[in-house]
């Protein structure tokens, strides 16, 4: 078990406040998948403690229409969506360690339908018309990560333009090496622009904006 008594019960008074249903959608497979039982496992025990909460489990090999819907790329995945709308908020890897408090604090934002960014950050976020792509690389026993993943997830729940993706940088070695992860949170906007470091949102915000500039003024090929 992965959630001991106490945990469990301080989590079902977090859910008691849940307000709106919340699908938790699981991508796995049982071989040659580092972790995937235990994120079933932990999204198991989770998803049991409200009755908010959905968990929708799919075969990252057989069920490739769902696999496409939701572009996911590598397992164990794990998407935070409402009943009706996908935000592009993912977990790739197992949401454990530190991590796990990011979870739920995504999954209280949707089902909340409420974010905590300041006004004027969310304005900006807002504003954003092109796509967006960022990567969070964590670790399971970083203290400052949760917060990188949070902000950039809250910045997807506000603009379908983004996606924020966590992912466990030790579970996917060739995406940490193609990044250049020496440190986490490591954060890669549209595959060139990265920062180290839990930024204030207020900055993170400022650095997509940095991003899309830098694409704006490459020039074309």
């Amino acid at each position: 078990m992965f959630l001991d008594q106490q945990a469990q019960n301080e989590i079902k008074t977090r859910f008691a406040n849940l307000v709106n249903p919340v699908r938790v959608i699981n991508f796995t497979q049982s071989l040659e998948c580092q972790y995937c039982k235990e994120t079933r496992q932990i999204l198991e025990e989770l998803t049991a403690l409200s009755d908010k909460l959905k968990l929708e489990v799919y075969n990252f090999i057989g069920d490739k229409e769902v696999v496409e819907t939701f572009k996911i790329d590598k397992i164990p995945a794990t998407v935070i969506a409402s009943e009706d709308i996908d935000y592009g908020i993912r977990y790739y890897g197992i949401p454990s360690g530190y991590e796990f408090a990011s979870l739920l604090e995504s999954i209280e934002m949707v089902s909340s339908q409420k974010h905590e960014l300041d006004d004027d950050v969310a304005e900006k976020i807002k504003m954003i018309s092109e796509p967006v792509h960022i990567q969070v690389f964590v670790t399971p026993t970083c203290p400052y990560c949760p917060r990188a993943v949070y902000t950039g997830h809250q910045f997807a729940f506000l603009n379908r333009n983004i996606k924020a993706d966590m992912v466990e940088a030790t579970e996917f070695p060739h995406l940490a090496m193609k990044y250049n992860v020496r440190g986490v949170p490591r954060v890669v906007i549209n595959e060139t622009h990265h920062f180290e470091g839990a930024l204030p949102e207020d900055a993170f915000a400022e650095e997509i904006i940095a991003a899309l500039a830098e694409t704006r003024d490459k020039p074309a090929n």
